[in-house]
């Protein structure tokens, strides 16, 4: 799997990925990252900020689960042309000035919109292949 962008907003969060092959099951795919982050983030909640979990609770009969993340599979699509991708990109980085919370996309630091800009960031990206940029501008 090829990461291609991101962007982690206070309640949700965006990836384009891509996967080399046709034979992949996205729910798979999703249950794996979800597992792996509600994991981490609810033993980080235990740890440093347990007054937060009460609000991650539900009960289910006699038993008390933790839900990190909101029902439901996700808005998933596949990408096929390359304007289509660079329309997702661009919506993907700009998602964090639409919702106030910087002023250019590139100052949000959880996202690839500053890898894409300078071609550093907190986390890097996976390198889109030629035939995927064909006609993309350089504000993706």
């Amino acid at each position: 799997m090829s990461l291609w962008a991101y962007a982690f907003m206070p309640n949700h969060v965006h990836l384009i990925v891509h996967f080399g092959r046709a034979d992949y099951e996205m729910s798979s795919v999703l249950q794996q990252i979800k597992w792996a982050v509600s994991r981490k983030a609810l033993a980080y909640l235990r740890e440093n900020a347990p007054e937060w979990l009460p609000k991650l609770q539900v009960q289910r009969g006699q038993k008390i689960e933790y839900h990190f993340w909101q029902r439901g599979g996700g808005y998933d699509r596949n990408i096929t042309e390359p304007a289509t991708l660079e329309k997702m990109i661009t919506y993907i980085h700009w998602n964090p000035v639409r919702k106030g919370l910087v002023t250019q996309a590139s100052d949000w630091k959880w996202s690839s919109a500053q890898w894409y800009a300078t071609g550093q960031g907190p986390m890097g990206i996976d390198p889109l292949p030629p035939e995927w940029t064909v006609g993309m501008s350089a504000d993706s």
